[in-house]
């Protein structure tokens, strides 16, 4: 089973979720398990996007907390969707390990988001699991620090856009993964307007152990 595509639905939902919040998150998260109902883990995917949800209240202010200079209204709806569910995992469920919280979280921001997601996100955990009641790990400090320093080293690519055509959106074809801010803009208005989910990118199966 593999829990890194798991989790990538469940962002796939929530992102959905946040333009259509008048639809049924179970629905939305049922239609994108079926796409690859073999490999996924279900029981976890709706219990987490419930969880989201249910403690947005919770949740929205301690990334506010964590990032004051970026109100939660302007934050790019990928990197706040990320930063939902790994704050979820991180400090409301807490069945996750946090190692394993964070490094997920940068690596879907790596898969979807624009050349500082990950940095950004990887940031603003950084500041939650200081600042939290959790075991203070050396073991995260060290891979927080890694995260840094790799983003600090990456070099920007240039943005090259990817327009979905009708037969990719109908059929969930493969398209590039969507690294850059002005592909994710043209994604939003796709989702907008075909009712169609997040592309989630082929991965290696993974679980979540130590």
């Amino acid at each position: 089973m593999n829990r890194h595509l798991s989790r990538t639905i469940v962002m796939q939902s929530l992102y959905e979720w946040d333009f259509r919040p008048d639809l049924d998150i179970e629905d939305i998260a049922h239609r994108n398990i079926d796409q690859f109902e073999a490999e996924t883990d279900e029981e976890y995917i709706v219990h987490t996007v419930h969880g989201v949800l249910t403690n947005r209240d919770k949740i929205d202010p301690l990334i506010q907390e964590a990032a004051p200079e970026w109100p939660i209204d302007q934050i790019a709806v990928i990197d706040k969707t990320i930063l939902r569910l790994a704050t979820y995992e991180l400090l409301i469920d807490r069945e996750v390990p946090p190692k394993v919280v964070i490094n997920e979280a940068v690596e879907l921001a790596k898969s979807f988001g624009s050349d500082n997601s990950s940095k950004f996100i990887n940031g603003v955990l950084g500041t939650l699991y200081r600042q939290s009641d959790l075991p203070q790990e050396a073991e995260v400090a060290e891979i927080l620090e890694q995260h840094e320093q790799a983003a600090e080293e990456s070099v920007p690519v240039p943005p090259t856009a990817h327009v979905m055509t009708d037969e990719e959106k109908h059929e969930v074809a493969e398209v590039p993964e969507p690294e850059h801010e002005d592909e994710f803009k043209q994604m939003e208005q796709a989702l907008t307007a075909d009712n169609e989910p997040l592309p989630v990118p082929e991965s290696q199966p993974s679980t979540d152990a130590d």
